[in-house]
């Protein structure tokens, strides 16, 4: 058509578009594909039949792979399950090649949000490559929102001055001398295999260790590779840390020794060259000459760190339960434990919480049988979808919510409001989760909403499987925006819960915030970007404001299915963030489990031994209040680098970001909204009644 070729010579000059099929290798040679750099897949997100889509272009991949093997591809499915047919092509290779998955990331950042509220807006800016747009004309909140939304995920290499320090003291001098924020470091596992650690208390960091951060732009994480103990440890200003004296002279020193050195044959061991005695660079290349990535390098540990006396409160809600509602939380709903028999607690790799199989009729309840359990700090999930409608795969979503790092009295309880018929078609894939009941009834039904306690509920989570037929898109989220805009102005009865005060002491508790009043949080799911407008219609945005800069978004009540687009683009540019990201939202898993979930078995139980344990010792993500712990005093004038060094120092928690009140009035009857702020610079204010996102180490 020519209106679209004008479309591109114009806004994408350098985009060549061809016409033809991956399934045609005479069109694949049209388009060069052996001597590409990759390959992208996209799928269609609006099908009808997500499974058959998923198999079409898996059918590309194979013709990619059998055209050219060594041909590197990114392609994108619909549904986690269909991941499985992608290991069964010969010369498909997880170190080269990514698949991603929409389900799999869509609910995972939905899962970590319940933990978390906000995490999913967080972790979308984190992988949509954007600029920092804020300007003097916007807001305060939106200034303060969109510097966040300019940070990216990078990995470097850190140089030789960090050897021998522990992770929190190199994170410690990251952030406050080179102004970045280390998240994570590759270490090796028992089996030699490359795994991520996410805050590692007690570890310390050895030559070539490579770190993940988050910044603005590629040059600021040079500073890293960069940094010299002997140069650089009086310099205030951070655009002077480059590449010093003891650097150049140390690589010149190299090249002679190399130069005068007999030669020697070289020979590559897992993409590593031997024998020729070149020195490893330090720029940290994502793969070498053979495509491989590099192994990382051995990290041994320090001297366990001990948990500090007065554990801070972890909850991002109540400080404490009474103790009534405690004792209903600890029991075990759906299955009993008998004593005299052997107790299997965790699945076979130890990463997440196991249960003895439960049929669908033990977990399917009425609403009298759901309303006598006097839920608490729970998740309704309320989904729509037909009987016969395609899956959407909510293991994805709930084994997050089990993983192993997760105590079992802090697990939270999960309701699936909805169809019976269609949830009973994935059971089997949820048989082996404790704490799941399943109420059928409707999203719209407020009578459902009151059985479940939707009010008392942490977050209420609202999905649609429908695959809308209208030609109309904005019709194409008309039940999640009605269930959201039902849940938001359902009213409670004010004198239910007089007796005990579950709010934050003092004048500061905002009337939204009393416990039981309303519902605290609801995240609903937007496949249409336009539809976010509807979900608030109090929301101050100007007509055709951009998806991630909406207030809806911004305060991470609102995912819009588009946003994972972009993480095509982090595989591509850096396959390295992919695999943090997947750690970080599925709650630990391994390519082991993967392979055990690919093969149908589901979660089989294993021996709780002390090599399982070790396992369950992974960091959490949580999200903490500054009130009433014993941070308050930096709520008070503090600096967000004060913070981040005392939560690290005696807390052993790495700070990552604030969620903030829109509106910081003293009015009781202020907004309850509150919006993210991304890894603010070290000088930025704290205010009393902010919450922190931080990542904090398992506690026995």
């Amino acid at each position: 058509e020519l209106e679209f070729e004008g479309f591109l010579k114009k806004k994408y000059p350098r985009v060549r578009y061809f016409q033809g099929s991956l399934m045609d290798s005479q069109d694949l040679e049209r388009v060069q594909a052996e001597a590409a750099d990759a390959v992208l897949i996209l799928t269609n997100k609006y099908c009808h039949s997500p499974d058959a889509e998923d198999a079409s272009n898996i059918m590309r991949v194979i013709s990619i792979k059998d055209y050219s093997d060594e041909t590197r591809v990114i392609i994108q499915l619909l549904l986690y399950h269909n991941k499985s047919y992608l290991l069964n092509i010969p010369s498909w290779d997880e170190s080269r090649d990514a698949v991603v998955c929409l389900a799999e990331f869509k609910l995972g950042f939905i899962s970590q949000s319940c933990l978390a509220p906000g995490f999913s807006t967080m972790m979308s800016n984190l992988f949509a490559m954007r600029a920092d747009l804020s300007s003097p004309d916007m807001k305060r909140w939106q200034n303060e929102y969109l510097q966040g939304t300019g940070c990216e995920m990078y990995t470097e290499e850190l140089s030789p001055s960090f050897n021998g320090m522990t992770f929190s003291h190199a994170a410690e001098l990251c952030f406050v001398r080179l102004k970045l924020l280390m998240m994570a470091i590759e270490v090796e596992s028992d089996n030699g295999k490359s795994e991520i650690a996410i805050n590692p208390p007690g570890v310390r960091i050895r030559n070539g260790t490579v770190g993940y951060f988050i910044a603005q732009d590629a040059e600021e994480v040079k500073r890293v590779v960069f940094f010299c103990k002997a140069c650089h440890e009086k310099v205030v200003n951070v655009a002077m840390i480059t590449k010093c004296k003891c650097a150049v002279l140390k690589e010149e020193e190299v090249d002679k020794r190399i130069a005068g050195s007999p030669r020697m044959p070289s020979s590559e061991v897992n993409g590593m060259v031997v024998g020729s005695g070149a020195p490893v660079s330090a720029v940290n290349p994502l793969y070498t000459s053979q495509n491989r990535l590099r192994p990382p390098p051995v990290v041994e540990a320090a001297e366990e760190i001990m948990p500090p006396d007065n554990p801070i409160s972890l909850s991002p809600f109540t400080a404490k339960l009474p103790t009534s509602l405690q004792e209903q939380i600890d029991i075990e709903f759906g299955f009993f434990r008998n004593d005299d028999q052997i107790r299997y607690e965790y699945d076979s790799t130890g990463i997440f919480h196991w249960c003895p199989s439960r049929t669908f009729q033990d977990v399917l309840v009425t609403r009298q049988e759901i309303s006598r359990k006097v839920l608490n700090s729970h998740v309704v999930v309320c989904i729509f979808a037909e009987p016969d409608g395609p899956l959407i795969g909510l293991r994805n979503l709930i084994m997050p919510l089990r993983a192993s790092n997760l105590k079992y009295h802090e697990l939270k309880h999960v309701v699936i409001l909805g169809s019976a018929q269609y949830v009973e078609r994935e059971w089997e894939t949820l048989q082996n989760m404790p704490n799941i009941s399943v109420l059928n009834g409707t999203p719209m039904s407020r009578a459902d909403l009151r059985a479940v306690n939707v009010n008392l509920c942490d977050m209420c989570v609202i999905l649609s499987a429908k695959i809308s037929n209208v030609e109309d898109p904005s019709m194409a989220d008309k039940e999640a925006v009605l269930a959201s805009l039902n849940v938001n102005a359902m009213t409670f009865n004010k004198y239910d819960n007089q007796s005990v005060d579950f709010g934050l002491s003092g004048d500061k508790t905002r009337l939204g915030e009393v416990y039981g009043t309303r519902v605290r949080m609801v995240l609903t799911e937007v496949v249409n970007d336009s539809n976010i407008q509807y979900l608030n219609p109090d929301d101050e945005d100007e007509p055709g404001t951009q998806l991630y800069v909406t207030q809806a978004f911004a305060t991470g009540t609102a995912l819009a299915v588009s946003v994972l687009d972009s993480i095509m683009s982090t595989a591509y540019y850096n396959h390295q963030a992919l695999t943090l990201i997947k750690s970080l939202i599925s709650g630990g898993m391994t390519s082991e489990l993967e392979i055990i979930l690919a093969e149908g078995a589901g979660l089989q139980p294993g021996y709780t031994t002390d090599k399982v344990k070790e396992k369950c010792r992974r960091c959490r993500l949580d999200q903490i209040s500054l009130l009433g712990t014993p941070l308050a005093k930096l709520g008070e004038g503090g600096k967000y680098e004060e913070l981040f060094v005392t939560a690290l120092k005696n807390h052993g928690m790495l700070s990552i970001g604030l969620y903030r009140y829109l509106d910081l009035s003293d009015d009781p009857k202020s907004s309850t909204a509150r919006y993210v702020i991304t890894n603010p610079p070290g000088d930025f204010q704290l205010h009393p009644t902010d919450k922190v996102f931080v990542f904090i180490p398992y506690t026995a």
